[in-house]
C-alpha cells in the first residue's frame, strides 16, 4: 500500500509541472489548458513575465516537495509526515494565490489538486 500511495503522491507532484510550463511558455497556450498566466492577487500590480516566473518558480517547488513525499511515503520515512503536510498547505496557497479568479474550467485550473492536497492534509493529521 505504501507503495501506490507514493506513486499517487508522487504523479500529483509531477502534475504542478504542467503549471511550470504554462508558467514560462514552454508550449503556446491554448484557453482549454488551464492556467492562463492571471493571478486575481498579483496581475493587478505585477508584470505578467515576472508574475509568470514567480509562478513557475513556486509550482516548481510544490512539485519536488511532492516528489519528495512521494518517495518518502515508499520508504516509510519518519519525515513523512511533515513533509507532506508542508507540501499540501503550501500547494493549496500557490493554486489559490495563483487562480485567475474566473469559474469556468476550474479542473484545468487546478481545482482536483486542490481537493487532493485537502484529503492529504486531513489524512496527515488525523493518521500523522
Amino acid at each position: 500500500m505504501p507503495i501506490l500511495l507514493g506513486i499517487f503522491i508522487i504523479l500529483h507532484g509531477l502534475v504542478h509541472l504542467w503549471y511550470v510550463i504554462l508558467s514560462f511558455q514552454w508550449v503556446a497556450y491554448q484557453p482549454d489548458m488551464g492556467w492562463n498566466g492571471q493571478s486575481w492577487l498579483f496581475s493587478t500590480f505585477l508584470h505578467p513575465s515576472t508574475l509568470r516566473a514567480i509562478a513557475g518558480i513556486l509550482f516548481l517547488l510544490a512539485a519536488l516537495a511532492f516528489v519528495a513525499g512521494g518517495i518518502g511515503t515508499i520508504l516509510q520515512a519518519s519525515w513523512l509526515a511533515p513533509l507532506l503536510l508542508t507540501a499540501a498547505i503550501y500547494s493549496s496557497l500557490v493554486l489559490v494565490l495563483f487562480w485567475d479568479g474566473s469559474l469556468e474550467m476550474l479542473v484545468q485550473k487546478g481545482v482536483l489538486g486542490l481537493l487532493i492536497n485537502l484529503v492529504l492534509i486531513a489524512v496527515v493529521i488525523i493518521w500523522g
